[in-house]
């Protein structure tokens, strides 16, 4: 499912809500939790999962066409871990 997807699935199931309005709505979760997770915080729906940042050290990699060693530098990447709730759903609990 993309963004807009969710957008007008939303809003299928709210009509006493502008579609603008739902797309306000999904824009500013999303936007609130990218702006928590800048700032290197824990963003938690409970049931569904956790979004975390994880830092990755700096290392030696190597380039898969020449075989030519490379350095990476270190970085910051997001991480996402599911709740019970939604494991639970997937496994057919």
């Amino acid at each position: 499912m993309i963004r807009s997807e969710l957008i007008q699935k939303l809003s299928e199931e709210n009509p006493h809500l502008f579609q603008r309005d739902v797309e306000r709505i999904v824009n500013t979760i999303f936007d609130e939790i990218i702006e928590a997770m800048a700032k290197g915080d824990r963003v938690e729906l409970r049931g569904f999962g956790a979004f975390s940042v994880k830092k990755r050290d700096a290392r030696a990699g190597r380039n898969p066409r020449t075989g030519e060693s490379v350095a990476v530098d270190q970085k910051h990447v997001p991480f996402f871990k599911t709740g019970k709730l939604l494991r639970d759903r997937l496994n057919g609990g």
